[in-house]
């Protein structure tokens, strides 16, 4: 049912498989920029925080601004830009190190930017779903989202693995860059232009997402129970390479094929979330998905055995796909068209800009008391997360909203 979606709206077929395009070559950056950092350019556990939290960062800083700014432009511009912008900034680091001037600065400085235009991408392409796909199928269409991104994250960390070790990790980047070349092909190609109820009306206020988000009864621990997983969640992940390198001596390629893993639990679990779903309810998908992320940390943290680090990746993998597609159908159902574009980027605001922090204090967590210590610790505060959900109106919430409930 969700892949059939794909097939059933052209424009939205297009935007899914752009999507999908760029998605593999990230998949591909997701193990080779952290090897680059650790194995190339020697960084250290403070390094890799401060990494993790430039590439965070712009949800932070840009937040709030980027929804007022994507709602008065088309889409479809915004997100044939932002693709071609990430071209540029992700193919100079193979340029750079090829040149032998690649330093820790550099990794800084591009993943900044080129968090600011997946910033405008993501938030752009978020609000411009719901045009594309009539109410009935936007749950399908999200599961869809979400199953590619699983699916891609099966294969492409494995194959980031294989390419660093052939090539270097440098080099690697640059099938990132032009995976996002292609992906502006396919989304120029869209015949709808995206334009939101919101360019024709007067300008909204830049607080306006905040207050649609954190005024609603189940927006609001919906997003504060987001906001401290992400912040959490980040944390841990910073430090991830580093414990599967120094902690466990994992070479390259064993590396690739341990985040791998955490990709296939994903594409099992966008296969059962809309049964999940339809079982348990919204609300207690999105807990469910928290518990599992929060456990798998803690399994992860336990590891020696690599049968321990197998079960924690699963764990962590097939998280997401329960509460993700739960959150974002959610948003899109409550929210009205005109200020969807706000809600979503007030959304990142929050959720991912606090990662920004997570990656920060990561890093140094780990640097003071260790990388197992800063995976329970982390694991413990999604937890804290997860009670929020459980003691508000989501334990309570069967079946998904009419839309523009809100």
């Amino acid at each position: 049912m969700a892949w059939g979606v794909v097939g059933r709206h052209a424009d939205f077929r297009r935007l899914f498989v752009g999507n999908a395009v760029s998605l593999l070559g990230s998949s591909v950056t997701t193990v080779a920029l952290p090897l680059t950092a650790v194995l190339y350019l020697h960084a250290s556990p403070l390094q890799m925080g401060l990494l993790g939290a430039a590439a965070m960062l712009p949800h932070l800083v840009l937040g709030l601004p980027v929804g007022v700014w994507v709602s008065r432009l088309p889409y479809r511009r915004v997100l044939v830009v932002s693709d071609l912008a990430q071209t540029v900034l992700l193919g100079s680091i193979p340029v750079l190190a090829a040149l032998g001037q690649l330093r820790m600065w550099h990794l800084y400085a591009v993943v900044g930017l080129a968090g600011a235009a997946g910033l405008f991408e993501i938030v752009a392409l978020q609000s411009f779903t719901p045009m594309l796909l009539p109410p009935e199928d936007l749950f399908a269409g999200n599961s869809a989202y979400l199953g590619s991104f699983q699916t891609i994250n099966t294969s492409g960390p494995a194959t980031a693995g294989l390419l660093v070790t052939a090539f270097g990790a440098p080099v690697s980047i640059a099938v990132d860059a032009v995976s996002f070349l292609v992906a502006a092909v396919f989304k120029s190609r869209i015949r709808h232009p995206g334009r939101s109820p919101a360019s024709r009306a007067a300008a909204p206020g830049i607080g306006e997402g905040l207050r649609a988000l954190l005024s609603h009864r189940l927006l609001r621990p919906l997003t504060l129970a987001a906001t401290v997983g992400a912040f959490a969640n980040q944390a841990q992940a910073v430090v991830l390479v580093l414990f599967l390198v120094r902690e466990l001596h994992l070479p390259p390629w064993a590396v690739g094929v341990a985040v791998a893993i955490s990709g296939a639990a994903g594409v099992i679990g966008a296969v059962v979330v809309g049964r999940f779903t339809r079982r348990v309810g919204p609300g207690w998908a999105h807990i469910g998905g928290m518990l599992l992320a929060s456990t798998g940390g803690l399994v992860l943290a336990a590891a020696g055995p690599l049968a321990l680090v197998v079960v924690g990746q699963l764990m962590r993998g097939a998280a997401p796909s329960l509460f993700g597609v739960n959150q974002q159908t959610l948003r899109q159902t409550l929210v009205s068209p005109e200020r969807l574009a706000q809600v979503n980027a007030s959304w990142r605001f929050l959720v991912f800009g606090f990662q920004s922090l997570g990656a920060l204090v990561g890093g140094l967590l780990a640097s003071a008391a260790g990388l197992r210590s800063t995976l329970v610790a982390t694991s413990c505060l999604m937890l804290t997360g997860m009670a929020i959900s459980i003691a508000s109106p989501l334990r309570s919430l069967r079946s998904m909203p009419v839309p523009g409930a809100a």
